[in-house]
């Protein structure tokens, strides 16, 4: 098992967790669901798939982790949910990265074509399709939700702001990710883990039709990485050193820009968060209060 399936100490280190509330049982999905799980879970209403390994880098190093982790798991899973007969919906966590870059002035809609650019994102899309194969062929319930770039306490330190909140500390040079020119950065929409929280639990109350739907549920707006690092360094009242560097050149699969319309979302009422800059801040501080998760 990789650090990707690692992540229930970070549910035990909040605060509201209650064990009387919420029950912990840990399987490895690319084997399937046991059968001790399946007799302790078989009155379920929702289910939320969120699984999955998510660094490019270490796809484009290891494609068959990503596909037995990112497909065969999402498989074994719905197969799972054939057995389950108070299932409303199946809520399958996908990416903004199966549309592959996004030229400037371009934010891809739900049914845009995919184009993939690496073995996360192919695997991610393949296994969205498996999810319309389980709708049409099985008619289970599901929708799929297309996130940017999510941010949150207790993310693993190898993600870019924590990663940009350990190279402040220790003095280091953050290298960017820019254009072959090294004039410009990489972009993202960057959104905090409680938004998409509030996302899902926002589809989960209001009434859909037992079909697929897809939904991107974006951030509140474009911040380029470079950008990104100096505001941490700054909320850190620290100076980020940061150098451009065209990696994308030399190493293709990283995309410098992507992007997603959440028209979607806000038109049956849904909200796009005002708060990136208030996140960040509070999300930065809590790092450098709780060092332990930046594996200091």
């Amino acid at each position: 098992m990789s650090y990707a399936s690692s992540g229930f100490s970070r549910v035990r280190d909040i605060n509201a967790y209650d064990d009387k509330r919420v029950k912990i049982f840990t399987c490895d999905l690319v084997k399937g669901i046991p059968t001790g799980i399946r007799d302790e879970c078989n009155d379920i209403n929702y289910i939320i798939h969120a699984a999955a390994e998510s660094h490019v880098d270490n796809s484009i190093d290891n494609p068959m982790l990503f596909a037995e982790s990112n497909i065969l798991g999402t498989i074994n899973l719905l197969e799972y949910t054939k057995t389950l007969r108070s299932l409303e919906n199946f809520f399958y966590f996908s990416t903004d990265e199966i549309f592959g870059p996004a030229p400037n002035g371009i934010n891809y809609k739900e049914y845009d074509r995919y184009n993939c650019t690496n073995p996360y994102s192919a695997s991610k899309a393949s296994a969205e399709q498996f999810c319309v194969a389980f709708n049409n062929c099985y008619h289970i319930p599901i929708t799929v939700t297309r996130s940017m770039n999510i941010f949150g306490e207790r993310q693993h330190p190898e993600k870019f702001i924590p990663l940009c909140i350990n190279k402040i500390l220790d003095n280091d040079t953050i290298m960017v990710h820019s254009s072959a020119d090294k004039k410009t950065s990489g972009s993202r929409y960057y959104i905090h883990a409680r938004n998409v929280a509030s996302a899902i639990q926002f589809l989960i109350d209001k009434p859909i039709p037992v079909n697929i739907e897809f939904y991107n549920i974006i951030g509140e707006k474009e911040i380029s990485n470079l950008t990104l690092a100096k505001t941490i360094g700054s909320i850190m009242n620290k100076q980020a050193k940061v150098e451009m560097i065209d990696f994308h050149s030399a190493r293709p699969g990283h995309d410098l820009r992507y992007a997603l319309d959440g028209s979607k979302m806000k038109s049956i009422g849904w909200e796009i968060p005002k708060s990136l800059e208030n996140s960040l801040k509070k999300t930065v501080e809590w790092y450098l209060r709780h060092k332990q998760w930046l594996g200091r």
